[in-house]
């Protein structure tokens, strides 16, 4: 008697082990790509040229300037290479 009071309490704590343990699985949340728009596109009837050179540093956008054509502009130190 005493031995199967053993098992059954081990059934028992296993079962409530499994049932504790079994709140606890979560499935990774689905990552989406997300279509972001290009900060700047130029102006119709203006050709694409990439960079020559990589970006002078953070926060560099390549851009068209109106007058000089393609190049960097900072959006607080202005043009690259000192365009007005």
């Amino acid at each position: 008697m005493n031995n199967r009071m053993i098992r059954i309490a081990g059934l028992l704590s296993v079962a409530a082990v499994v049932v504790a343990v079994s709140g606890c699985v979560v499935t990774p949340p689905s990552v989406r790509p997300a279509y972001v728009e290009p900060a700047y596109a130029p102006p119709p009837g203006v050709v694409y040229v990439q960079p020559a050179y990589a970006s002078p540093g953070p926060g560099y956008v390549w851009e068209y300037h109106a007058h000089y054509g393609w190049g960097w502009r900072h959006p607080q130190y202005g043009w690259h290479r000192g365009w007005r």
